[in-house]
């Protein structure tokens, strides 16, 4: 087997491990045996098991920038429709990013640095595609003008709502609860935007 195939093997098994046990409940040892691979293995392509784990949440960030990226981009949307449709596919993506939900824990959030590196990296990278999708709403007198100040603003406040939202939703299991009340509140802030 190449070295990519068995790194690309250990990702997939931990995953799922991960996602079944949690991060505390997952050993390198259960890893090793359930990719069949000796736990040399795991060492030479995973220095430990918080970067190995890291590496699993990095791969569901980048499905979610990935899913994120074609609205962003979508030049048959409108700016409002675009926000709109940003936030709402951002909960679906990250409703079944179980090792995603595992870095909100506080437990876990507290110990790792890597933790907030990863949530950091995530949000300068939303405080970038949601200020294009702002821009464009300017641009196409849907949403009030604002100087750059006030945009750093709103984009600090926009990923503030995002975090307050996650754990409810994604940990507590909420999100089913709320989801018919979606719209509206997507709705409000959008007209909050809007001139």
């Amino acid at each position: 087997m190449q070295p990519n195939e068995t790194r690309n093997k250990i990702l997939d098994v931990a995953t799922k491990l991960f996602s079944r046990y949690g991060f505390y409940k997952t050993s390198m040892d259960e890893i090793a045996k359930m990719s069949r691979r000796a736990k040399g293995s795991l060492y030479y392509h995973f220095e430990s098991k918080e970067e190995l784990f890291k590496e699993v949440v990095s791969l569901e960030i980048e499905e979610l920038k990935s899913g994120l990226i074609t609205i962003v981009n979508d030049e048959n949307l409108k700016a409002d429709e675009k926000l709109k449709t940003y936030l709402s596919r951002r909960m679906e993506i990250l409703k079944d990013a179980d090792n995603y939900h595992e870095i909100l824990k506080a437990d876990l959030y507290e110990h790792f640095d890597f933790t907030d590196n990863l949530r950091h990296d995530l949000d300068a990278w939303e405080k970038e595609q949601i200020k294009k999708i702002i821009l464009q709403g300017i641009d196409e007198n849907i949403f009030a003008y604002m100087d750059d100040e006030k945009i750093n603003v709103m984009l600090d406040i926009f990923i503030m709502v995002q975090k307050g939202m996650e754990i409810p939703f994604l940990v507590q299991g909420k999100l089913e609860y709320y989801l018919p009340y979606f719209d509206d509140m997507l709705g409000i802030l959008i007209k909050g935007l809007s001139k």
